[in-house]
C-alpha cells in the first residue's frame, strides 16, 4: 500500500461561491475521491486550520507521498511544519506540490530558490508531453488540453529539473515548465502546474491520471531513519 496524504489550505472553498460550486467539499476531497479508486492507495487528507496543520509527527511518519495545494495563505504555514516536511522528503517521502504551491514553504525549502513566475487569469492551456517514456505520462497522449486555466509563464525561478515531463503553451503565447521532477535526498519531488481553484482542472480525467501516476512514481522504496552525522570507527582490513 502507498500511504497518501493530501494537504490543502481549504480557505477558498469556504468563502468563494465560484470555488464552492466547483469544489464543494474542498480541492483535497476532490483529489481524494479519485485517488480512492486506486486499490493500492491508502488516502487521507489534512488542512491548514487543523491542529499542526493536520501534519502531526504521526501523520507524516505514516505518509509515503504528500500532495500539497496552497495559494493565498502560505505565510500561515508554520516554519516548524515546513521543516518537518522537508526533512521527511530528504528521508524518502515523495512530495507533489500542485499549482500555486510553487511558493509554498516546503517547496521553497527543498528548491532553495524563490519560485517566482509570471501569471494571468483566464487563458487556454496545452500541456505538451516532452518525456513520452516517463512513468508519470503513462496513458497520456501527446498533450492535454485545458479550455481555461490560470496562465503561468517563464521565467520560473526553480533549479533546473532533473527530469522535465511537461511544458505548457498558453493562448497568450507564454510557455512554462509545468511538470518538473527532482531528487532531494532520498525523496522524489514532482511539481505539477494545473489546478487554479476557479477552474475544474482536477475533474479532468487526464489530470487525474497524471496525479495518480505521479504518486506511484514518487512512492519510496524505503524511508530512511533520522538523518544524522555518525562518527563510526574505521573499517578493519
Amino acid at each position: 500500500m502507498i500511504n497518501v496524504t493530501i494537504w490543502n489550505e481549504f480557505r477558498h472553498e469556504k468563502k468563494d461561491d465560484a470555488v464552492i460550486k466547483i469544489y464543494p467539499d474542498g480541492i483535497h476531497e476532490c483529489i481524494a475521491a479519485f485517488l480512492k479508486n486506486e486499490k493500492d492507495f491508502n488516502v487521507r487528507t489534512a488542512t491548514l486550520d487543523e491542529k499542526e496543520h493536520g501534519l502531526t509527527d504521526e501523520v507524516l511518519e505514516n505518509t509515503d507521498v504528500l500532495l500539497w495545494w496552497g495559494h493565498m495563505n502560505h505565510a500561515d504555514v508554520s516554519d516548524e511544519t515546513a521543516e518537518k516536511v522537508q526533512k521527511r522528503v530528504l528521508r524518502g517521502m515523495g512530495f507533489i506540490p500542485l499549482h500555486s504551491s510553487h511558493i509554498a514553504k516546503p517547496f521553497i525549502r527543498l528548491m532553495g530558490t524563490s519560485g517566482t513566475l509570471k501569471w494571468r487569469y483566464n487563458d487556454s492551456e496545452r500541456l505538451w508531453v516532452v518525456s513520452p517514456g516517463h512513468p508519470i505520462v503513462e496513458g497520456i497522449g501527446e498533450y492535454v488540453e485545458l479550455e481555461c486555466e490560470e496562465m503561468y509563464g517563464e521565467w520560473f525561478d526553480i533549479p533546473a529539473p532533473d527530469e522535465l515531463v511537461f511544458i505548457s503553451w498558453f493562448g497568450g503565447g507564454e510557455v512554462f515548465r509545468s511538470g518538473c521532477c527532482w531528487n532531494r535526498g532520498a525523496g522524489k519531488v514532482f511539481y505539477f502546474r494545473p489546478g487554479h481553484e476557479e477552474y475544474p482542472s482536477y475533474h479532468v480525467p487526464e489530470i487525474q491520471k497524471i496525479i495518480t501516476n505521479a504518486i506511484k512514481w514518487a512512492a519510496p522504496k524505503k524511508i530512511l531513519g533520522e538523518l544524522t552525522c555518525p562518527n563510526p570507527p574505521k573499517l578493519s582490513f
